[in-house]
């Protein structure tokens, strides 16, 4: 069990770091292991880790090697290790044995399609800073639920 967080604006304002904080503060119940942070212009992501997989090299957000793409997760994808060899040959490098990861490199090399190869449960949020794209999705039975909701030019995780 981990816990995720977030907003994406148009216009951040002075308390951005602030409200980050406390969202995810929020959630500490749900992950008491670790916690961690990502800013930048327009995407603000905080997790609340359970360390379960990888626990040395697991944390979150997870950023892949140019930077670009960074994930906040909760959840199990199941196939995980299945996938590994079909990204790695496309010239995939993994840093981590994280099913975290998969996702990572599975969105990098399949888009938003990604979605179709992974079993499990799941919640996450995929920030694609070079595109301004966040994607959003959670497992098909929602075992994993995702809450949010958009006002005055921001999207908003929201906590049920």
């Amino acid at each position: 069990m981990c816990g995720i967080a977030g907003f994406v604006t148009v216009r951040p304002g002075p308390d951005s770091d602030a409200a980050l904080a406390r969202m995810t503060g929020r959630l500490q119940h749900r992950g008491p292991d670790a916690e961690g942070f990502y800013r930048d212009a327009h995407a603000f992501l905080g997790h609340r880790r359970l360390s379960i997989v990888d626990v040395a090299a697991g944390q979150q957000p997870m950023t892949q090697e140019s930077g670009e793409l960074t994930l906040v997760y909760n959840g199990e994808i199941y196939n995980h290790a299945e996938l590994r060899p079909e990204l790695e040959r496309a010239g995939h490098r993994y840093h981590s044995r994280s099913d975290t990861e998969a996702i990572l490199h599975a969105y990098e090399q399949h888009g938003m399609d990604c979605l179709g190869y992974f079993r499990g449960m799941f919640a996450f949020a995929l920030w694609d800073s070079p595109r301004r794209r966040l994607f959003c999705a959670r497992d098909r039975l929602g075992i994993k639920p995702f809450y949010y909701y958009w006002t005055k030019g921001c999207l908003h995780s929201r906590r049920r």
